[in-house]
């Protein structure tokens, strides 16, 4: 839209260097005022085209991203510090099955490590470090966001494994690190290969103080390697969590209609026993697990969605806004698990309560043992 007043020019007759009648001046003023204009010559190529288009946003949407950022960071520290610290140092956390929750627990402390960068970026309104300072944020970012989609699969598998098969199915401490250590081996391919040029690139987004992958370019092979990222960060987990779900949810009805038809046959109410009861415990737990499954979902579908819509769909949908919005969820949903575990598993409140009394965590000691033989039982080894 052009207008007549000679003191006002249109963005974008700015961006293609047009003159209006307020002259060459106002269109460098202008100028300044896009997205990308404090990029120097030498590393122009950082910022892609696509996003020159738009004017930079003012210093109140940085002022109110970093706040956010900086809140987001202390939940973080403390939320999954207190996670990895207790559940690997008190005895009766200390369980093979647990050692996926702090697995998960160090995927989200490297999200965390984004969030001081970010502060810098908003404050420089750029990328630190130029490429290096991009690709570190970028990196950081994949291995937390992939790394947490595959083990969040891994720990349905785990759920699957020990209520499915109580007595012999249950994972121990080596399958557990195996199985862990797979999952940082999944995190690698799609961090190393842009990183270090390979195939795709990381590179700034929206308001240019986040970085990604580049799924703006135009070309072929830019696009089978979003599709590549996404069938191996995305689908590929989702399926197996589905699958293991899925799985566990027909074991347990299935073990519920026999129980039932057997109680019928015996003309009695119920035929619970204490390992039914252990069985309930771990179906809490599994609902725990399930939870950050479906958070995990919600924070990092939207970002599957502009990642996909820029590179197969209509580009023209997105602005530096939108793009900022799935990343900001990204970030807050590594902050809210540990405090998802606090609030439902008892036995890591009551820990909380021993070692953290300025929580204000009032959790009633339990009267009987009816905790978790994965998640809460002492080995015979460490009695």
């Amino acid at each position: 839209m052009y207008f007549n007043d000679s003191n006002i020019i249109s963005p974008m007759q700015a961006f293609v260097g047009g003159v209006g009648v307020g002259g060459v001046g106002q269109v460098q003023q202008m100028q300044d005022r896009l997205l990308g204009w404090n990029i120097p010559p030498e590393h122009s190529d950082l910022v892609h085209p696509y996003w020159r288009g738009f004017l930079a946003p003012g210093k109140f949407w940085h002022i109110g991203l970093s706040l956010i950022y900086f809140m987001l960071m202390c939940l973080s520290i403390v939320g999954n510090g207190c996670v990895v610290w207790i559940f690997s140092t008190s005895k009766s956390l200390r369980t093979p099955s647990n050692m996926f929750v702090i697995n998960l627990a160090i995927f989200d402390l490297i999200m965390m490590l984004d969030m001081p960068m970010f502060l810098i970026n908003s404050y420089l309104e750029r990328p630190m470090g130029w490429e290096l300072g991009c690709d570190l944020y970028a990196a950081f970012g994949s291995i937390s966001g992939i790394g947490s989609a595959i083990n969040n699969a891994a720990i349905a598998f785990d759920r699957y494994k020990t209520i499915s098969c109580p007595i012999d199915g249950r994972l121990n401490g080596k399958q557990a690190a195996v199985i862990i250590a797979l999952t940082w081996f999944w995190t690698m391919p799609f961090t190393l290969l842009p990183m270090f040029r390979i195939w795709g690139r990381f590179v700034p987004e929206g308001f240019l103080t986040t970085c990604s992958f580049d799924f703006l370019t135009e070309d072929q092979d830019t696009r089978v390697f979003v599709g590549s990222i996404f069938v191996w960060s995305y689908a590929i987990p989702m399926a197996l969590i589905v699958l293991c779900y899925s799985q566990l949810i027909g074991s347990v009805r299935k073990h519920e209609k026999m129980l039932h038809d057997q109680a019928k046959k015996m003309n009695v109410k119920s035929l619970q026993s204490n390992q039914d009861k252990e069985r309930s415990v771990e179906m809490r737990i599994a609902k725990v697990a399930f939870t950050i499954f479906f958070l995990f979902v919600c924070s990092w579908t939207p970002y599957g969605i502009v990642a996909m819509t820029a590179t197969f769909g209509n580009r023209d949908a997105l602005t530096p806004f939108s793009t900022m919005l799935p990343a900001l969820f990204a970030k807050t949903v590594s902050c809210i698990d540990p405090w998802i575990y606090a609030i439902n598993h008892p036995r890591y409140r009551l820990e909380l309560q021993k070692r953290c009394k300025w929580m204000g965590i009032h959790e009633p000691e339990p009267t009987h043992d009816n905790t978790s033989a994965v998640t809460e039982k002492i080995t015979t080894d460490e009695a």
